[in-house]
């Protein structure tokens, strides 16, 4: 294997000496290495490292996809393998069986999925979507694909129906025409339905679209056919002309057979039933309009909404379900969407949260031409799936398995942790159970097909999403499931806002004050620190006890303040203020300080929110140690916090945002800390930065400066308010809201006053955008560790020039745009053992602090030298004076040992705060370091890796030489970075605006990969995207969903063994015995051929014009995915021999039929010998 060494290097050759960097199209693989470093200390050759990651250990694919199908159009069910799919208006499709199979495909085109169809227990799909085409999906893969596509050219699909064990399917056209699809090869049949013909001929307007498809359950040689209008015409195929027309003059919306074929009931509307008899189709037999009321002169019951859809099921011991969408009265607009079930004289009103999409019901029997026995009803609404238990009177809904709630409250922001201690799924999931709903139904899941086990990957996965209601859901994601195990509400701290006083309050959120913005989790420890949007960071210990206690809070003033200094001379900067300048005022906190703040008066020193003073009840789990919130300074809001970090073993947690950074003692319950970010470079700033010139006047109203709420950062259709959006005295664009706001959260502010707007979309006035000016760019309405500080955008345009929905980027460089404004916002945060300054000789506690600017200090932490004394003795926070420096905005930190191995930040092992049985002894604390096992070991030096918005550097400490340097991207630049460990090793793992996907090893900066993944086209994938060990990630591929991805190339090839199988093999029930009489009578349903029908010898070939046949792809077991290797000739020789098998099977039933036909005929011809044997010739 190939070793990397550090080379000794000439004097004097730094780090920026220059070379080449990667064009933001084509991603970082062009970035420059330049081993750098000044002679001394690391200018000696170091130890071998060897890098044993390679470019073969990479490669990028999708795994699976969670949570509920972003906008739903459609539903299907197979009744034999009791699997579910859902179609959406993205052109997705979902298909669910047991908890684990779970399958994710895509339309190419992206056309809205219309309809589906299963082949039932046929391990097929056919979808219908809005571009005028069918689809067969081969479902007997892991990976379904389709295996061929028809489109329509001329006509519009309306509707499908593909009858049980038929081949052909039925499809009808916003013409009125009725088309029928052969299966098999996806060819026309020569044989359509023209709606003149099922007409009546003295009718003179157009039926309209086709509605409803079906054929009776009595004689499948008989087609009923639904028309919008209101007309209904069964159609007979055999003698090509209608056995019935039935006219209504209501829109007709759905139609359902009753399982004898003699009666079928129209939804209509008006919100009537019409139920109606073959035997009379003048007119229906019964009407009804369930929801209307009845008038009192005995005139028809007043018209309601329409009911959009109708099943009618039959049981054996009871009277039959009629189950319908709809139909409620015009009166009660605040009515909220329903399910109605109607059961003999019983009408149960099922109210929904959301709007309801389609609804099945499921039934014991595929047969139409049987007593359905219906046990359950699914619903499908725009952001639920619920399942009804239909066989308990109470109608109790079945508890969901899937993770489909992870939308229930917008997501803000996600972390992922692999292989984190094996105890803490059980731990979290024994407090959550605590909190399960009661009252669902006691059976079993209906939805229970397919097959899935556990694969081989078994290290514990959590994921953890923040919301905009303040509540933090922790989730089992271990082999490629996931399962909610805890929800955390951590807007249980603060009082409730009361109504009316929303003015009078220091709020700076018009909606969702609670939103979790950032999120820092330390799984060895428990610790979880969770920063909110309205500008403060609530410290979280874990806990298995309830406890009753007061909930210690703590204020912290952070403003970048300017003197008003008249004369333009740079002031020196002493190395370190005061120490009392910095300890801000410790007041607790109380319920009548931010309510104080009138309109017109200035607020000061008010935090946003008001935290809980009374004692409060903490269940078991997660629970609030410390809160700490950012006061308003002369009528100035706090800026939202930017960077996160906590440490267990130092007890201390520090924040910053755009005016400074804030270190607190979490176990003292105090500020070491408060300081603007250009006091904390002492002497060492590097830049001769001008005072602002002073402001006329600091009273302003707060309103005008109003931070938009997290829901708009959701693209929600029915929110889509366009605003002006004006940049740098450019052309004005037109930007829809949530877009703006997400460009804003995630590339830090722009110069725009209006983006300064409120989340009602309203313009400010000239006098308001003065204002603005003043606030200056350097305080971002939004801001987020991943954005840049300081930094001009260009957004996408929706102009006559510029219509591409394109995420094009130029950004200035940094330090020249400095002179716009002086303020410097704290990105990243790292607490480490580290080598503080130069002359160092041994390690010693640090905070590593990143700006904006691309600066790195590094702050020294004097803690305590005996566990005894550290709730008593302070901490102390001081510069080192060491300043490194980064291209763009730093991201994140690592350090690796001389070995060239990832070092952990020390921690303290968890214990349960509130034990009653600890004795004195096991009070200690006790410290993890992560140091080996002898000084020696740990060497002289280590390495300090650094990524920025734009490069990555590492350098060796303590000499603070700069060994690597890596340009990422010049034209972009990087939205997340990521130290992670894979197999063994370690890398740094980016992802890049342009869409790229990045890996480099550490610590010589290699570029190990480099794929152009996905465009960021939607914000929500910038702020969600983030990295773990292992080779996973995960980002929010919609506001509802969670796409799983790898960049490992052994996981890659072991995904078909992970993933579940959607097909198993299962016996199709077999149809009930008809007895003699209704088989005599009961129609000519069984000598139906569709095949003599609709054939090409009888029907002739259908226009060319009408359809195109477009082959798929799915054939071949999509077996892309298993690269051709080993797996790939596995995996085709098994699909041959499951066809190979198929058709044995075929063959050993034409050949047992062929046989028992050969027995009878032989049996009829021995008894016509015997009969005739002893006769003469003249007797026959």
């Amino acid at each position: 294997m190939k070793k990397f060494n550090f080379r000794k290097v000439l004097d004097g050759l730094t780090a920026s000496s220059p070379g080449g960097s990667s064009g933001g199209g084509s991603g970082a693989g062009g970035g420059s290495v330049h081993p750098g470093g000044t002679a001394g200390a690391a200018g000696t050759p170091r130890d071998e490292i060897q890098e044993t990651l390679t470019s073969d250990y990479f490669q990028i694919c999708k795994t699976v996809r969670h949570g509920f199908p972003y906008l739903p159009t459609a539903l299907a069910f197979d009744p034999v393998q009791k699997i579910l799919a859902i179609g959406t208006r993205t052109g997705a499709i979902r298909i669910l069986g047991r908890p684990g199979v779970d399958c994710y495909c895509q339309h190419e085109s992206g056309a809205a999925v219309l309809q589906l169809q299963f082949l039932i227990n046929e391990g097929a799909l056919v979808s219908a979507s809005a571009d005028d085409a069918l689809h067969l999906w081969n479902l007997r893969q892991k990976r379904p694909a389709i295996l061929h596509s028809l489109k329509f050219n001329r006509e519009r699909i309306t509707y499908c129906h593909l009858p049980f064990q038929s081949k052909w399917l039925y499809v009808g056209t916003e013409r009125g025409n009725t088309h029928i699809v052969n299966i098999e090869s996806f060819i026309l049949s020569g044989y359509v339905i023209m709606w003149n013909k099922a007409i009546e001929l003295s009718t003179k307007t157009h039926p309209g679209p086709v509605v409803h498809l079906s054929d009776s359950p009595r004689d499948e040689g008989k087609l009923l056919i639904g028309y919008e209008n209101g007309t209904v015409v069964l159609w007979d195929l055999r003698s090509k002309r209608a056995d019935l027309r039935a006219y209504y003059d209501e829109a007709i919306h759905s139609v359902a057979w009753h399982h004898e074929g003699k009666q079928f009931m129209c939804s209509h509307s008006d919100g009537s039933l019409t139920l109606w008899n073959l035997k009379s189709p003048n007119r229906p037999f019964q009407t009804t309009i369930p929801h209307g009321k009845i008038q009192r002169d005995g005139k028809k019951p007043e018209s309601c909404k329409p009911i959009l859809k109708v099943e009618y099921k039959t049981c054996k011991n009871s009277e039959p379900f009629v189950i319908f969408s709809g139909g409620l009265s015009y009166d009660k607009a605040c009515r909220r969407p329903s399910l109605t079930i109607m059961h003999g004289k019983a009408i149960t009103v099922l109210e929904m949260d959301h709007p309801i999409v389609d609804f099945l019901t499921l039934c014991e029997t595929p047969y139409p031409n049987e007593f359905q026995e219906p046990y359950a009803v699914v619903v499908l609404l725009e952001k639920d799936l619920i399942v009804v238990d239909l066989t308990q009177s109470n109608f109790p809904i079945f508890e969901n398995p899937y993770p489909i709630d992870i939308h229930e409250s917008p997501v803000t922001c996600t972390e992922y942790f692999a292989d984190c201690p094996p105890d803490l799924i059980p731990v979290l999931y024994s407090v959550g159970a605590k909190h399960k709903k009661q009252g669902y139904s006691n059976k079993e899941w209906p939805i229970s097909g397919g097959a899935w086990n556990l694969g081989a990957q078994t290290y514990p996965e959590i994921i953890i999403t923040g919301h905009a209601d303040g509540s933090v859901k922790f989730w089992d994601a271990s082999a490629i499931t996931l399962q909610m195990l805890y929800k955390l509400k951590t807007s249980k701290v603060f009082e409730k806002q009361k109504l009316g006083e929303g003015k009078a309050t220091a709020e700076i959120v018009e909606e969702d004050p609670f939103a979790v913005q950032m999120m820092y989790w330390c799984p060895e420890s428990r610790i979880f620190c969770v920063a909110g949007v309205s500008a403060y960071v609530v410290v979280y210990r874990f806990s298995k006890h309830e406890v009753n206690t007061e909930i210690a809070s703590l204020e912290v003033r952070l403003q970048y303040e300017v003197e008003d200094i008249i004369t333009p001379e740079p002031e020196i900067i002493p190395p370190f203020p005061d120490a009392s300048s910095q300890l801000p005022s410790l007041k607790s906190l109380s319920g009548s300080t931010n309510t104080v703040a009138c309109e017109g008066t200035m607020k000061d020193s008010i935090p946003c929110l008001s935290v809980k003073t009374r004692p409060v009840r903490m269940p078991p789990g997660y629970q609030a140690d410390l809160v700490i919130q950012l006061v308003w300074v002369d009528g100035e809001p706090p800026q939202q916090i930017t960077s996160l970090a906590a440490n267990s073993a130092y007890g201390l947690v520090a924040f910053g945002n755009c005016n400074g950074l804030a270190v607190v003692d979490f176990m003292q319950k105090t500020v070491l800390l408060s300081m603007g970010t250009l006091d904390l470079y002492g002497s060492s700033d590097p830049y001769q930065r001008q005072p602002r010139s002073p402001r006329k006047s600091k009273q302003f109203a707060a309103d005008n400066f109003c931070m938009r709420g997290l829901s708009n950062f959701y693209p929600d259709l029915t929110k889509r308010i366009r605003t002006s959006y004006q940049i740098k005295g450019s052309r004005k664009l037109s930007l829809p809201t949530d877009l703006k706001t997400d460009l804003d959260h995630v590339n830090g502010h722009c110069t725009s006053p209006t983006s300064q707007s409120c989340s009602s979309g309203k313009r400010l006035s000239s006098a308001d955008v003065s204002k603005a000016n003043r606030r200056g760019p350097g305080r971002p309405p939004f801001r987020k560790a991943q954005s840049a500080a300081c930094m001009e955008i260009s957004l996408p345009v929706t102009t006559e020039e510029n219509r591409e929905n394109s995420f094009s980027r130029s950004r200035s460089s940094s330090v020249s745009s400095i002179d716009r404004d002086s303020k410097e916002a704290i990105t990243a945060l790292y607490f480490m053992e580290s080598f503080a300054r130069k002359n160092d000789s041994a390690v010693s506690p640090c905070l590593w602090v990143g700006t904006g600017l691309g600066m790195v200090l590094i702050l020294s932490l004097n803690l305590p030298a005996s566990d005894d004394l550290r709730q008593s003795e302070p901490v102390m926070v001081s510069p080192s004076g060491t300043v490194l420096t980064l291209k763009g905005a730093v991201l994140t930190f690592a350090c690796l040992d001389c070995m060239g191995t990832l070092t952990h930040p020390p921690y303290e092992v968890w214990r349960d705060p509130h034990s009653a049985d600890d004795g004195e002894k096991t009070r200690k604390r006790k410290l993890v370091m992560h140091s080996p096992s002898s000084s020696q070991d740990m060497g002289d030096h280590q390495f300090a890796v650094i990524c920025s918005e734009k490069q990555a550097k590492v350098f060796s400490l303590p000499s603070q030489t700069c060994l690597y340097v890596h340009n990422i991207t010049e034209t972009s630049f990087l939205l997340r970075a990521d130290v992670v460990t894979l197999c063994n090793s370690v890398c740094l793992a980016c992802f890049c605006a342009n869409g790229h996907i990045m890996t480099l090893s550490l610590p010589s900066l290699r570029p190990l990969l480099d794929i152009n993944y996905l465009p960021v086209t939607d914000m929500r994938i910038a702020r969600t995207f983030c990295f773990t060990n292992e080779g996973q990630a995960l980002y929010l591929s919609s506001p509802t969903e969670i796409q799983r991805l790898t960049y490992s190339q052994e996981m890659c090839d072991n995904l078909q063994d992970m993933l579940g199988d959607l097909f198993t093999p299962v016996e199709t029930p077999e149809a009930q015995n008809r007895g003699f009489l209704k088989g005599l009578f009961g129609g000519s349903g069984q000598a139906f051929d569709r095949e003599e029908l609709f054939g090409e010898a009888t029907a002739g070939k259908a226009s060319r014009s009408l359809a195109q046949h477009i082959p798929g792809s799915g054939g071949i077991e999509g077996v892309r995915g298993a690269a051709g290797g080993v797996i790939g000739d596995l995996t085709r020789a098994r699909i041959a021999l499951d066809e190979r098998g198929q058709k044995l099977g075929e063959l050993d039933e034409r050949t047992a039929s062929m046989m028992a036909s050969a027995e009878a005929f032989s049996k009829h011809a021995h008894e016509v010998m015997l009969k005739y044997k002893d006769k003469k010739w003249y007797q026959f």
